[in-house]
């Protein structure tokens, strides 16, 4: 068991002002792992104080200073990176080869890509006789999940020092070891106090002390579309700027030009990685009816040959999920699908065969969906597909669309100019075509209930700065 009660509070590891403690469980066996504290509004208050005074110094260091900053964190993080990603799979059950190559790796990539747009980047720029100057935009509340921990939090916290801002990070209650652990490392980076700050804690306490703070400038929320919109309310009376990425229902159109069987494995693969952990997760599979039948074999085929078991265990695919909160919902939604007629072709209700404990769910296909059934209309965040035939390009793309959300959209095809034109109709923030990879240098965000701005790279940057106009700034020639 850990000991992880201290909040990280101007440079420093503090006592929370009032203990409440909580414990951290391991998906895997659903034993206690380690001991928080969850904070409240007192300690919100503090973190607060101690960033607002460290931004009346830290806003005005120079880009190279701030890069110094980021290129020791970076430094830092590479000598931690198995650490990391061991406590990633220990604390919300990863497969550790996952962990590894992604989950504690793309931490390190957002640090990597802002020091690299920061290096570039123009924070003042004359149009005419007027300056336009981009300004840190105050103290940041940053309030991130459990399912890719270290991809949510760096990509908030990298972006906040490199334009000038102070920050309190409150990190999910499920998973904060990953946290705990990030901020070891910003402390060794010996970073000015105040600047960053951590205070444990649940949505409703610190979350809502966070997003209602009249000293905090800005929130940066990544989570559920509900918690989302708490977070929106609470900031309101304020004024605040809230940026959120938020759930998705991705549809994934594989044309009928593309090569079935290959577009299907592929898109199994995608839907389960991380367990289905993942907001952008192509979990709507559109085929053309003709090919159902097929599609729907080759689906079975691939997700019963996902090897479910320990996170640490060898040629492991599909970890457990997060939390028993997180299997009792998933429970429900395919207990829903098959009350609601979809065709159950792999996995189903319960756990695997043989696992009495751990929140382990079995990798589970749907064919034959239709898009107004509730497994196609509400986000699952668990290894749940469905498949749902179109007629042609017209229906496929207005079924992808069909959706609240707006967050990824995938396109499969022979011809590069078909899927690049379907690519351009599909309304959410990225478009992933013919199975291509994520760019940390682009951007990442939702239309619709999927959320409101982008982060990664110098999109990312963008949202933590305010423009100003100074007029006159030059005399010009009448």
């Amino acid at each position: 068991m850990k000991e992880c009660r201290h909040f990280y509070i101007d440079g420093k590891w503090v006592k929370p002002i009032k203990a409440f403690d909580f414990r951290v469980i391991n998906p895997a066996d659903e034993i206690p792992i380690a001991t928080i504290s969850l904070g409240g509004a007192a300690d919100v208050d503090k973190a607060v104080a101690a960033a607002k005074h460290a931004f009346e110094s830290y806003s005005e260091t120079s880009p190279e200073e701030r890069l110094v900053f980021l290129e020791r964190i970076i430094e830092v993080y590479k000598s931690k990176i198995d650490e990391m990603a061991e406590t990633i799979s220990l604390e919300m059950g990863a497969p550790l080869t996952l962990s590894r190559a992604a989950q504690a790796p793309v931490g390190l990539a957002h640090f990597s890509e802002i020091a690299k747009a920061l290096r570039h980047f123009k924070f003042e720029e004359l149009q005419g006789s007027t300056l336009m100057r981009k300004e840190p935009i105050g103290v940041c509340g940053l309030i991130t999940p459990w399912n890719w921990p270290m991809n949510q939090i760096a990509c908030k916290v990298a972006p906040a020092l490199a334009a000038g801002c102070t920050m309190v990070l409150k990190p999910s209650e499920i998973a904060p070891l990953s946290a705990y652990l990030f901020t070891q490392i910003l402390h060794e980076a010996d970073l000015p106090p105040g600047v960053f700050n951590m205070v444990n804690g649940d949505g409703p306490a610190v979350g809502s002390a966070i997003s209602s703070h009249p000293d905090v400038a800005m929130v940066s929320f990544t989570g559920s579309s509900r918690a989302g919109v708490a977070v929106a309310l609470a900031a309101a009376p304020s004024v605040k700027r809230v940026t959120q990425e938020l759930g998705g229902k991705s549809a994934n159109i594989i044309l009928d030009d593309a090569d079935l069987e290959n577009a299907v494995k592929e898109g199994v693969q995608a839907c389960f990685r991380n367990t289905g952990q993942s907001c952008n997760a192509p979990t709507r599979m559109l085929v053309p009816r003709s090919k159902m039948t097929d599609a729907a074999a080759v689906a079975k085929l691939a997700a019963e040959a996902t090897s479910v078991g320990d996170p640490f265990t060898k040629g492991t695919n599909l970890g457990p999920l997060a939390s028993k909160a997180q299997f009792e919902r998933v429970q429900l939604s395919i207990k829903k699908g098959i009350e609601e007629g979809a065709e159950l072709v792999a996995g189903g209700p319960g756990r695997p065969e043989g696992v009495s404990k751990g929140y382990y769910v079995k990798p589970t296909v749907f064919a034959r969906v239709r898009n107004d059934m509730t497994i196609a209309r509400e986000e699952i965040f668990g290894p749940v597909l469905c498949i749902i035939p179109y007629e042609d390009e017209e229906d496929a793309i207005r079924i992808a669309n069909d959706t609240p959300y707006g967050l990824s959209g995938f396109v499969t095809s022979g011809n590069i100019d078909r899927a690049r034109a379907v690519s351009k109709r599909i309304r959410s923030g990225n478009v992933h075509i013919n199975g291509a990879r994520l760019d940390f240098a682009g951007c990442f965000g939702g239309y619709k209930q999927s959320g409101n701005g982008r982060e990664w790279g110098e999109a990312g940057l963008e949202e933590f700065l305010e423009l100003k106009a100074v007029f006159g700034y030059t005399i010009q020639e009448k």
